[in-house]
């Protein structure tokens, strides 16, 4: 059994890590709350952009744009892209293993892969396990904005518009209702139509200039940046959601471990005491029985 100083540092020790948790606690709170600030001033911008483009599909030959599902003819040896959303660091409970067995699930399913990859985590992870990462985008996942969401679409369209990639899969992480996790494994390129279809209502006074298919030419690409800042947010999100769980998680195992050291240190301290007050006890005693036969003696 360790002795009492042994579970006094040990408890000391305890309360260190508890500190540094329930600091991260508070920091992943923080960052999650002013993440959701900033997605909700950008939004209704792409919102309103959704709409003109539902509006563009509903007056205009769809089939002649080469972003719109149908228009190439797909061959077997066809290259698919995967930009998969991790973290930069762990310490979020199964966050980045649930998104990255989402994407490694998918890519199973095609044999030529064009990897992606937002997050330190995810890099190091694919690089271990010797899967190529075409390329990898730095800072993002910690620092989700609208430029880098534009710097990564752009990429991403001009693989996509000189038929390098023939769809484009985003693998992300959304913070559902009950703060549960739920990963993401949308089409992003090529668009379907249908998908717009309940967007907007279909309004004949409508003309567009020069013609429908140049704006929703234009459009398009706003619309995967504005896709792409939203799946960085919201994974940034549920990457600090599921980091602050863990804390949480990881303050109350620290507390209930300090219970039991407590416990444990009291009854040690206890046992210590009653030890030495047997032993004063008994050297009393044995005092006194010396000082009596020392006087039958005299």
């Amino acid at each position: 059994m360790a002795s009492a100083k042994e579970i006094k540092n040990h408890i000391g020790s305890v309360k260190s890590t508890q500190k540094v948790t329930n600091a991260m606690y508070l920091i992943s709170s923080t960052k999650m709350r002013r993440a959701r600030e900033e997605l909700a001033q950008t939004q209704p911008y792409f919102d309103a952009l959704r709409t003109e483009i539902c509006r563009a599909f509903q007056h205009s030959d769809s089939r002649k744009s080469h972003y719109v599902a149908g228009h190439r003819e797909e061959k077997p040896g066809d290259a698919y892209g995967y930009l998969v959303l991790t973290a930069d660091r762990g310490l979020a409970g199964a966050y980045n293993q649930n998104v990255i067995q989402k994407a490694l699930h998918l890519m199973e399913q095609h044999q030529n892969n064009r990897l992606f990859v937002i997050g330190d985590y995810g890099r190091q992870y694919f690089r271990t396990h010797r899967i190529p990462v075409e390329k990898s985008f730095l800072y993002a996942a910690q620092s989700p904005s609208v430029p880098r969401a534009r710097e990564m679409g752009a990429l991403l369209l001009d693989l996509y518009d000189r038929g390098e990639i023939q769809r484009l899969y985003v693998v992300y992480t959304e913070m559902g209702d009950g703060m549960d996790l739920i990963v993401h494994a949308d089409c992003l390129l090529p668009i379907y139509p249908e998908t717009f279809a309940q967007d907007g209502q279909e309004e004949n006074e409508l003309r567009f200039e020069p013609s429908a298919d140049a704006v929703l030419a234009r459009a398009i690409p706003s619309y995967v940046t504005g896709y792409l800042y939203s799946a960085v947010v919201e994974s940034f999100c549920a990457e600090q959601s599921a980091r602050t769980s863990a804390m949480d998680l990881a303050n109350q195992n620290a507390q209930e471990l300090l219970e039991e050291l407590t416990a444990e240190y009291n009854h040690e301290r206890q046992s210590a005491i009653t030890q030495e007050i047997t032993e004063i006890s008994a050297g009393e005693r044995a005092e006194k029985q010396h000082a009596k036969e020392r006087r039958s003696h005299e």
